[in-house]
């Protein structure tokens, strides 16, 4: 198996293929043993759209029950953020449509808190959605949007101003990691922080198997077609060969760990080339994309303990499927 990661032409693609992070981190994780795909590479603007579609899907209940906490306890969430102090930066990580934290900025203006919106997202599609649409939808809103790597603009955030920060992570993102790796990256975030900071923070909880794992596993194929289309992205932009039809997608849930996870399975064996990088593929050979895990109230709560901040409020759907919790920095 080739792993072609110079920054050299190997096909007519454009030469600098090669050295785009996207493309080294494809060729890695389909060099490795299990091969692996990183999921935020699911969100191009075809994959954001599938994204959406899978939210509004019957099945897929974390986005209702969110829904629910941040419109039916908007005023709860609001003035225990209000309450830390006095004007802050709203600091979302992985915006997306920014549905769900709409109804927060609505009721934060309508108490004339002071404070600005910065979203953060991977894609750029996303921040040019967000910075055209919410100053029409919310007029008078501050915004200001930021295209990148989360750590990379919480830094870049940190530099706009001494302000307090409020930093939301909503729709269970924290659960896009194993246990250890998501308290990790909580740790990471409290490094990012001041005493005094916020995060508001929404986890996914365990709940009945069957639950779980239709969630991953739609009877309309949005979750099949939304891994599948990592692979038609590889393909549109990295110069791939990939052809999906040979590929099947495969959830699990283990109810013990709180893993959900999602596989892509070779359905033959196949050779694939990505600019010049041969990739090869044994008959049921698999391809780890991503994970959703699930957790307990109180594993959240000494994830945020272990990670420097104390645990000051839980918000729960009327199912107690979901948490939304705010941590403060210590």
């Amino acid at each position: 198996m080739e792993n072609t990661t110079t920054c050299q032409q190997t096909t007519d693609m454009p030469t600098d293929i090669a050295c785009t992070q996207f493309y080294k981190d494809v060729i890695a994780g389909l060099s490795a043993e299990p091969k692996h795909l990183d999921s935020k590479y699911f969100y191009d603007a075809h994959g954001d759209k599938l994204f959406q579609d899978l939210m509004a899907c019957e099945e897929y209940y974390p986005t209702n029950c969110e829904m629910e906490i941040f419109t039916q306890k908007t005023a709860e969430l609001g003035d225990a953020i209000i309450a830390g102090g006095d004007a802050f930066e709203l600091i979302e990580l992985g915006a997306g449509d920014a549905t769900k934290s709409s109804h927060l900025l609505r009721y934060l203006m309508e108490q004339s808190a002071d404070f600005a919106y910065l979203p953060i997202d991977i894609s750029a599609n996303v921040i040019s959605y967000l910075s055209i649409t919410l100053p029409v939808t919310l007029p008078g809103i501050k915004i200001t949007g930021l295209q990148g790597e989360y750590f990379k603009m919480l830094t870049k955030a940190a530099k706009l101003s001494d302000k307090r920060k409020v930093v939301m992570f909503l729709g269970s993102n924290i659960g896009n990691m194993p246990v250890d790796e998501a308290t990790e990256f909580c740790r990471e975030l409290r490094r990012h922080l001041s005493p005094g900071d916020m995060v508001l923070i929404g986890a996914d909880l365990k709940k009945n198997p069957h639950t779980v794992l239709a969630a991953y596993n739609d009877k309309e194929g949005i979750t099949k077609r939304f891994n599948l289309n990592l692979l038609e992205r590889i393909n549109r932009e990295l110069g791939g060969n990939f052809e999906v039809n040979k590929f099947d997608h495969y959830p699990t849930y283990d109810p013990e760990s709180g893993a959900c996870r999602s596989f892509l399975i070779s359905l033959k064996e196949q050779q694939v080339n990505i600019n010049g990088a041969e990739i090869t593929f044994a008959k049921d050979e698999y391809i780890d994309m991503e994970i959703s895990q699930k957790f307990t109230l109180q594993q959240v709560d000494d994830m945020g303990a272990s990670a420097g901040f104390k645990p000051l409020h839980r918000f729960l759907d009327s199912k107690s499927w979901f948490v939304d919790a705010i941590w403060v920095a210590e």
